[in-house]
């Protein structure tokens, strides 16, 4: 990272950071040094946001989608624009390192999904169309959306949530994790240089004002990313105003290795749909179900790419995995590995912090000869370590792979594609991916079932679930004749 980008890193923070004196401190995930001070918003100031954004949205909606579309784009060019001077910000405050599918990256998806948002075509639906009736299905703005995002994509997340409000004729109120809340508020004020005034608002604030979006009467809509516990009570809170809501929530995704595949031909994409962002991802792979013939050669293959991938400090160019974000969820891997150890479990390689990097780093772990009711296969482990599950049945094997009350992604892994395909329709998630795990497409719908939350996100899809639905009905082409 240059010295010129870090120089535009700590211009953009000094934008958005509360004055000395004032804030919450905002550490950095790798060296646990300060980076700078988040503001403390309250719950009057959400009020005030959100009566901003009320007055705002007819005067955006009334732009009409061409003119959206357009300020989305000059939106997207905007975070090209300063797009290393973000990653340097997220690296330092996620702990995601620059290169790799990781802050780079991130910072591009945001600019990619901006621009697809803003040239998705969104047409009105002909219902009935005969002698006595024309019926249309036309899709109109909600109104305000309020965007509560999570801290481990936090930036990326965000556009998927304000991309497709602002398309619609939503204005936005945006809340980020209380964890990452100065790379999201950075990004909010570069594209606030380019949108009118209100149409999208930054609120940083604890857990209470996040309860008060949800719950907030002027609220038409609550998109939410993070924990299924969380997701429920936002659904608890949001009843008194009957807000849409769209979560994606806890996923424990499944992969499943089925018997004869050529190990060598899926290994590095076995290990990164388990371990992108450091394992911190809702669709990542959480588990691995292996067949007998081929689970000793996954299983050393996954170690020793596991002890050659360089981790440590995101700023520093060579790495590509980083520390866990914050303690809490440090605690919560060690845990579950030392679960997994106390049942005999076999740890490959990790299964231990990395103190010489810094408080919050754990090396990346295979854990295999595991039993399928270990604490480490049925939690989400949200983390660098995988367990590796032998199985001799097939049908046994989706079995555990749908025994979780969650169901966000899964993969199926064969040579055979075609077999893989067919096998893929038995797994309960949201998405099946085959021979790879966790790719995403901002024109492909995206979202889960079971616990894992309701409503779909990206493409026309996404479009509309950020929408309410209005039926125009008239004289059919006999009466206007």
């Amino acid at each position: 990272m240059s010295e010129s980008a870090a120089s535009a890193a700590t211009a953009l923070l000094d934008r958005i950071q509360a004055p000395e004196g004032a804030g919450r401190d905002i550490p950095d995930a790798a060296t646990r040094d300060v980076i700078g001070r988040a503001p403390e918003h309250s719950v009057g100031d959400l009020d005030e946001a959100i009566a901003r954004a009320r007055a705002a949205q007819p005067g955006w909606e009334s732009l009409g989608h061409a003119k959206r579309s357009e300020l989305l784009i000059a939106a997207a060019d905007a975070i090209d624009a300063n797009a290393e001077a973000l990653a340097h910000l997220l690296s330092r405050e996620q702990g995601k390192p620059l290169n790799g599918p990781n802050a780079r990256f991130e910072l591009g998806a945001c600019s990619a999904w901006l621009r697809t948002n803003a040239t998705i075509p969104i047409e009105s639906q002909v219902l009935v169309d005969d002698e006595t009736l024309h019926a249309e299905l036309v899709y109109k703005a909600a109104g305000v959306v309020g965007a509560i995002g999570p801290w481990n994509w936090p930036l990326m997340i965000t556009v998927w949530q304000i991309g497709p409000s602002l398309r619609m004729g939503n204005t936005v109120v945006a809340k980020p994790s209380e964890y990452t809340p100065l790379s999201v508020l950075a990004m909010l004020a570069v594209m606030n240089d380019v949108l009118p005034a209100d149409v999208l608002i930054g609120v940083s604030g604890d857990r209470e004002v996040g309860a008060r979006l949800a719950s907030h009467p002027d609220i038409d809509k609550i998109m939410f990313t993070g924990s299924t516990a969380t997701g429920r009570r936002i659904i608890e809170s949001s009843a008194g105003n009957l807000a849409r809501l769209t979560l994606e929530l806890g996923g424990n995704d499944a992969g499943i290795v089925l018997p004869g595949t050529e190990v060598s031909a899926i290994a590095q994409d076995l290990f990164w749909g388990a371990f992108i962002n450091t394992g911190q991802t809702c669709a990542a792979m959480k588990r691995l179900y292996v067949h007998d013939s081929v689970y000793d050669e996954v299983v050393d293959a996954l170690a020793e790419i596991a002890a050659s991938v360089p981790m440590g400090n995101g700023l520093d160019e060579n790495n590509v995995l980083g520390p866990l974000q914050n303690r809490a969820q440090f605690d919560i891997v060690s845990r579950l590995v030392e679960d997994a150890k106390g049942r005999g479990a076999r740890v490959v390689t990790g299964g231990e912090a990395a103190p010489e990097l810094g408080e919050l780093f754990y090396r990346p772990t295979i854990v295999a000869d595991i039993d399928n009711d270990a604490a480490l296969v049925q939690e989400e482990q949200f983390g660098p370590a995988l367990p590796v599950i032998r199985y001799s049945d097939v049908d046994e094997a989706f079995a555990f792979a749908n025994s979780v009350d969650v169901g966000l992604g899964a993969s199926v892994w064969a040579s055979d594609p075609e077999a893989a395909r067919e096998a893929a329709t038995r797994m309960e998630s949201g998405t099946v991916w085959v021979n790879s795990h966790g790719g995403l497409h901002p024109m492909v719908p995206f979202g889960g079932v079971k616990s894992s939350g309701y409503g779909l996100e990206f493409g026309v899809e996404g479009l509309k679930s950020v929408a309410v639905t209005q039926v125009v009905s008239g004289p059919g082409r006999k009466a206007q004749a």
